[in-house]
């Protein structure tokens, strides 16, 4: 059995159903990222799955067990969430905010130790923000920011870490930054990443599992070889394309069909 499994979950907000009846299993160990339209129930499955958002039907389970109903604090000793928007206290420094991915693990028996300070240390050298230490947040780069809220996930030492749109607002450089720095906690450490991405050639490059997802329902998931094909592409996007093999990396590169091509075809339709 997976560590972390939704079954026949309906998910959405107020009387607005996004999906119904979905079941997933993240595969231990992988790199899974989900992909999809706009409004398709990417982000909204990730926050069913990090027990931000309850299923109206249906269960997550983590370890076995009804993530609901799981202790805050055990949860969060096993699983740690990077959310769409991330907002820090004004006024924290880089060190102060990381430090508090340490929360879990505090107790009335338990309080700061040597060992907290040096996960955090450790936290912020691996994801390259320890020069940054007592440098306010609010004073950063967008792609610095990200990289700070990344080491405080990291801070919590979790198994598991979910990533909603990680690369969101970042220039290609930080997006690859991040990305680079997702696939070596994922190969280095041996942690389990579930993140929601845009760029499908991302998902392709970085991704040894693959989830594609369209209307609150999966559509194909495995090896990002096998999910990422041109009928796929044009299925779940609605956008005629080659698949190639990416240069670097051997992995599927989507080409996009080009403006005149895209219109003789719609004049051939019509």
């Amino acid at each position: 059995m997976q560590r972390l499994t939704a079954e026949a979950v309906t998910l959405g907000y107020d009387q607005r159903i996004i999906a119904e009846n979905l079941s997933v299993e993240i595969p231990d160990n992988s790199f899974t990222v989900i992909v999809g339209p706009n409004a398709c129930g990417k982000s909204t499955l990730l926050r069913a799955l990090s027990r931000m958002l309850k299923p109206s039907k249906g269960r997550v389970l983590l370890d076995g067990q009804a993530i609901g109903s799981m202790p805050a604090k055990k949860v969060a000793k096993t699983l740690g969430l990077l959310p769409q928007s991330s907002i820090a206290p004004d006024g924290i420094t880089v060190a102060d905010l990381v430090a508090r991915g340490r929360y879990p693990h505090q107790g009335l028996l338990r309080q700061w130790s040597p060992e907290d300070e040096r996960v955090v240390g450790e936290s912020m050298a691996s994801t390259g923000v320890a020069e940054l230490a007592d440098r306010y947040v609010d004073e950063l780069s967008g792609g610095q920011r990200q990289r700070v809220w990344i080491a405080m996930a990291l801070a919590q030492q979790t198994p598991l870490l979910l990533l909603d749109e990680p690369t969101t607002y970042l220039d290609i450089q930080h997006q690859i930054d991040v990305l680079d720095l997702c696939a070596d906690l994922h190969e280095t450490q041996g942690r389990t990443l579930v993140a929601v991405l845009h760029d499908l050639n991302h998902a392709a490059r970085y991704a040894d599992h693959l989830i594609a997802m369209r209307a609150g329902k999966i559509v194909a998931e495995g090896a990002p070889q096998d999910v990422v094909t041109a009928d796929l592409v044009e299925g779940v996007f609605g956008m005629k394309c080659q698949v190639i093999d990416d240069p670097e990396t051997g992995t599927p590169l989507v080409v996009p069909a080009g403006r005149k091509a895209r219109a003789r075809t719609a004049t051939a339709v019509s």
